[in-house]
């Protein structure tokens, strides 16, 4: 039996439609905050990692899927999201546009070849956004409370922002320089890692997994005690318009994040989830205002964020977060004869195009046998179809929860399921949607339960 490959994940049944559930809430937050969705290629030039990420990274040294394809070219599969969208942004001209910053986000397969554990796959789900052509701290701001918000729209309840800054070129070069002065009497205690890192790259030290717990890590210098005056003013304000948005966040000076192209503001978001572990990193980003040049392109001040969708599914099962899956179908329409089965394939079709979940019989069952598979798709309604009804353009409707039965005409088809579907009958339902508020004009991105037949109306 061919099996699917280590550290790569079948997502199906219940824990897809969560999946798609958290995507729908992701989108309609993007669309309220007014970031159009974009979509780049799975895998990319290996160059464009290389200068982007960093050739100092674990993500480049140790992670990638590294290939020559046919024509031999080097190609990388896509280990996160931000370089592949600045490199869309510069090869698209995005910048000649006179009405940047341009705001975008996406949701796709990120690959790294690292050991598959708890919370980290080859294989992973992220969605992200950018803000591309402003160096406004109000952006750095904003980038933190829709993540926030985003959280706090799925359910989590314990959130924390943990913010940093680099500061500036002039800024990193000095505390860089303060870095390798400080591990290098120590270098005999660091990781082999590390020790390698000490003059390519001496910020990665202070992200090392391995070395975390060391007093040398602990008591290494600090950014914001080298930073220039011009940069802590401008962390000064991201704190400012974190405050006017009511986004409660801590001052964390060991967020240094682990890709080479941040600057000025760093932060990471944690789930404090009981059964989550050390690593409860739910996301992160930072500024990366370089990144653009470095590629290419003109110089252009961005910021991002990116979050894996597996940790956050992870921490909304672990918090018994009750999300309003639809886990039951509308009608399941049932028959006997040929003729019968025709009808029913003509009104499962006509009441989908209408916005209701129905179900028909597949597999030639007897009657009973449809009556079980009903009530294994937890119909709310189930219809017997039946030549005499028919001929006499009228259906049988059972109520499968009270046992209510009614013969009613196929015109009003639509509307009595409409009725009955948003009624109280189904009160278990109701008492999850309680929990994810619609404000009833029915733009909730999926959060409320609710059938729209306008042109019906």
């Amino acid at each position: 039996m061919i099996q699917k490959q280590k550290g790569c994940t079948d997502i199906y049944g219940k824990e897809a439609k969560i999946w798609k559930f958290v995507d729908s809430v992701i989108d309609a937050a993007m669309e309220k905050y007014n970031y159009t969705y974009i979509r780049t290629p799975i895998i990319e030039a290996t160059e464009l990692f290389h200068r982007g990420i960093g050739s100092t990274t674990d993500i480049v040294t140790k992670e990638t899927y590294d290939f020559v394809d046919r024509g031999g070219r080097n190609i990388t599969l896509r280990p996160e999201g931000t370089a592949g969208v600045v490199r869309s942004f510069i090869e698209n001209k995005m910048y000649g546009d006179s009405s940047l910053p341009v705001k975008v986000y996406y949701n796709g397969t990120m690959y790294r070849y690292e050991r598959p554990q708890s919370g980290r796959d080859r294989e992973l789900t992220q969605f992200g956004m950018e803000i591309l052509g402003s160096d406004d701290p109000l952006c750095d701001a904003e980038i933190i409370s829709l993540a926030v918000n985003i959280y706090k729209m799925l359910g989590l309840k314990e959130i924390k922002v943990n913010i940093n800054s680099l500061g500036d070129d002039g800024s990193r070069k000095k505390y860089r320089e303060e870095l390798i002065k400080y591990f290098k009497p120590h270098i005999d205690e660091l990781c082999e890692d590390c020790k390698e890192r000490l003059e390519k790259n001496p910020l990665r030290i202070l992200d090392c997994k391995v070395d975390a717990d060391k007093d040398i890590l602990k008591k290494a210098p600090k950014t914001l005690d080298f930073l220039n005056d011009e940069s802590r003013d401008r962390f000064e304000k991201v704190q400012d318009y974190l405050d006017v948005l009511e986004i409660k966040y801590e001052i964390n000076p060991n967020i240094v994040r682990g890709l080479d192209y941040y600057n000025h503001t760093v932060f990471e978001i944690e789930a404090k989830v009981d059964g989550f572990g050390s690593n409860n990193v739910l996301g992160g980003g930072g500024r990366y205002n370089g990144l653009c040049k470095q590629l290419g392109g003109p110089d252009t001040p961005c910021i991002g964020f990116a979050s894996g969708i597996g940790r956050l599914v992870k921490a909304l099962e672990l918090e018994n977060v009750k999300l309003p899956i639809v886990e039951d179908i509308d009608l399941f329409l049932l028959y006997v004869n040929e003729e019968e089965k025709k009808y029913a394939a003509y009104l499962c079709q006509e009441l989908r195009l209408a916005g209701f979940i129905v179900e028909t019989e597949y597999n030639e069952r007897t009657l009973k046998a449809q009556f079980k598979q009903a009530d294994r798709l937890n119909a709310k309604y189930i219809a017997v179809l039946n030549s005499e009804d028919l001929n006499n353009n009228e259906i049988r409707i059972k109520n499968n929860k009270t046992k209510e039965e009614e013969i009613i005409s196929l015109d009003v088809l639509i509307y009595y399921l409409d009725e009955k579907l948003n009624t109280n009958e189904f009160e278990d339902e109701e008492d999850i949607y309680e929990e994810h508020e619609c404000s009833g004009n029915h733009d909730c991105g999926g959060h409320c339960h609710c059938h729209h037949h306008e042109e019906e109306l």
